[in-house]
């Protein structure tokens, strides 16, 4: 192997190409009905997921789904909608609106198809009575900066929407609705994907005040006033508007991982796949795979060299300060300070959306001479890690990873080569 970049780069396109949304849409298209057929959706994949659905589906349909800024894709009887992500805008809101009025007024004929990806919630913001879209958005960046894992934010999250926690759903009563789910959530549960505007879950608002306690998230006066009184509960999910619609767990972590490692061992490298659900604080993560790769590589345990970790999930970053980055990008720092000087190690961070926090990147690669190169360029690995400022020192050395917007979205995947 002359280039771990290139096999780095080929193990993700792998992971990604597994979780293809039009092979994916095929394997789970429902019945046709003997009404109308209404397309909706959020997410970062889910205007790719409705072409897939277009080219897939014989019958008329109509339909309205929105996505990032920058990810749209062509369809032709299927809108598509653009709103900023990870903090939400004005024109998610008017995707909200007209996503709830797409779905009002069906009848037990019709069929409801959600094409739900992760970034949906930031996508969907649609305040409850009372709030305001400046409360939503202040409520997304409370949360971006606290620390807690996706599924506590998520639970927080629908409990100050019109849309959310199966809200969507509920409008669409009484259509039977399917949803089809990729799952960026680790644990796969479908109802945490996009805070599940179609799909509920059982997570109570004494669960949301609980995580608020937790992580120590401040909230304005309204938003807290919401959440405290009963009308912040979401619809539960024995609710019987939600009777007869069903779910389907089109794609996920493990499903790509699994297609990464056939990949690897395709080019003659062995794999193993620490998990599918590894969360925490991405420098911390980045710790503690740094010690089983240093383990592999100077003992030769526990796995055999070379080979090939791989895990997912999603890591979070409790923001100390304002730099620019991601929690993949913040992962491999911490990754490569751990492993600075360490020969035959090649490791490759990425969100399989396309893209890691704020920036363009999905995240970046590192080995045992990052350090000592960036601190060739003028750049302090401890000090830009100190300061949440993992995407300015991988560009010092150019080693951001950087391939766009993948149309799906299965979590973080992280790859190590130990030669």
């Amino acid at each position: 192997m002359t280039d771990p970049k290139s096999f780095l780069t080929s193990i993700f396109n792998a992971a990604v190409a597994a979780a293809e949304p039009e092979k994916t849409i095929r394997n789970h298209l429902p019945a046709r009905p003997k009404g109308r057929t209404i397309v909706i959706g959020a997410g970062k994949g889910s205007a790719q997921m409705a072409a897939a659905f277009e080219k897939v589906w014989e019958g008329p349909i109509d339909g309205l789904v929105v996505t990032r800024y920058g990810y749209g894709a062509k369809c032709e009887r299927i809108e598509i909608i653009e709103a900023a992500h990870p903090v939400p805008d004005a024109a998610g809101l008017e995707a909200s609106r007209r996503l709830l009025e797409k779905v009002r007024g069906l009848t037990s004929d019709d069929l409801v198809v959600a094409l739900i990806s992760g970034g949906g919630s930031a996508l969907l913001p649609s305040p409850a009575p009372g709030l305001t879209l400046a409360d939503e958005i202040a409520v997304n960046e409370a949360l971006l900066a606290s620390g807690a894992p996706i599924a506590a934010m998520n639970t927080i999250r629908k409990h100050v929407s019109t849309i959310k926690g199966g809200r969507l759903a509920a409008a669409a009563h009484p259509a039977r609705v399917v949803s089809l789910v990729v799952s960026d959530i680790p644990g796969d549960n479908p109802a945490l994907v996009a805070s599940g505007p179609t799909v509920p879950d059982t997570g109570s608002r004494e669960d949301a005040l609980a995580a608020i306690a937790a992580y120590n998230v401040k909230f304005p006066a309204s938003v807290m006033a919401h959440i405290q009184s009963p009308a912040a509960d979401a619809p539960r999910p024995n609710d019987p508007r939600f009777a007869g619609n069903e779910v389907h767990l089109i794609a996920s972590a493990g499903v790509s991982l699994e297609a990464a490692a056939a990949e690897a061992k395709r080019q003659g490298i062995e794999a193993v796949i620490l998990s599918d659900s590894i969360e925490g604080e991405a420098r911390e993560v980045g710790g503690v795979h740094a010690a089983i790769v240093r383990e592999v590589a100077t003992r030769n345990r526990p796995f055999a060299k070379p080979v090939l970790i791989l895990s997912g999930g999603e890591t979070t970053v409790t923001l100390r300060a304002k730099g620019k980055g991601g929690r993949n990008s913040e992962f491999l720092l911490a990754f490569a300070i751990a492993i600075n000087g360490v020969d035959g190690i090649h490791a490759l961070a990425a969100d399989t959306d396309g893209i890691d926090g704020s920036e363009n990147n999905a995240g970046a690669f590192a080995d045992g001479s990052t350090v000592s190169r960036m601190r060739g360029a003028g750049v302090d690995a401890k000090a830009m890690l100190a300061g949440n400022n993992a995407w300015t020192a991988f560009n010092a050395v150019g080693d951001l990873f950087v391939p766009g917007p993948t149309g799906t979205n299965v979590n973080d995947l992280r790859a190590i080569l130990v030669r």
